[in-house]
């Protein structure tokens, strides 16, 4: 991302949180309000494209194919679910989707494909903590999440994303890829199910660990300042 896409992501940013600060300085009502979670939905979006697109937030290790990177860019989009529902959760991540957009170098394809993994790993606990507002919750919603996430993004990878990768974008063929695989893990033997299950999987399972943990602390200490719809 060159220095203008940057501060344009983050003028976006400081103008939807000025617009949400503006409105609620105006109308400082209590209980829930469909101008307040869109507003939330906005802001936190933003926050969510900034968090995947800015390259300080990214990156990668050495133990895994170079193009696979740690962002975390759910943790807005997990904390905006559980205040204000799965509307607004699903919201912010088509925001920060749109926002990312002009910026692609996958033809939409790779943010196609991260909305999709980003909406079943946030929707399902947004849900159920709707539901069931409580420690037990969050820890089902969370289980369901993880699941869920980790097979889609198998399922996705060897079906959509690795076959759009090889056929489409140029110098990034299946040998290439697989080349590049092998550098950091010898043993997986073909870009399909191989990869799927030793790249993966585990590296999958170890970003969304971290951004479940994240994401169990900023709610402990935001919910005391954000004011939740429902409570």
């Amino acid at each position: 991302m060159d220095l203008r896409s940057l501060i344009g992501l983050i003028a976006i940013v400081l103008l939807l949180c000025f617009t949400a600060f503006l409105y609620f300085k105006e109308h400082p009502i209590k209980g829930f309000s469909s101008s307040r979670t869109i507003a939330a939905t906005a802001c936190f979006g933003a926050l969510s494209a900034i968090l995947y697109a800015v390259p300080i937030f990214n990156f990668t290790l050495p133990f895994f194919p170079s193009f696979l990177s740690l962002h975390f860019d759910e943790i807005p989009s997990f904390i905006v679910g559980f205040a204000y529902g799965p509307y607004a959760a699903v919201g912010s991540i088509l925001v920060k989707t749109i926002v990312k957009l002009p910026l692609t170098s996958t033809l939409g394809v790779g943010e196609l494909g991260d909305f999709i993994l980003s909406t079943l790993f946030v929707l399902p606990s947004a849900i159920i903590y709707r539901h069931k507002r409580n420690l037990k919750g969050v820890a089902i919603g969370f289980s369901v999440s993880l699941v869920l996430q980790l097979v889609a993004s198998m399922v996705l990878n060897v079906y959509m994303l690795v076959p759009f990768y090889s056929n489409v974008m140029a110098g990034l063929n299946e040998e290439i890829l697989l080349a590049i695989c092998q550098l950091a893990m010898p043993w997986i033997k073909d870009v399909g199910w191989s990869y799927a299950f030793y790249a993966v999987l585990p590296f999958n399972l170890l970003k969304d660990a971290i951004v479940l943990v994240l994401t169990f602390l900023a709610y402990r200490y935001l919910h005391r300042f954000i004011k939740f719809s429902g409570q």
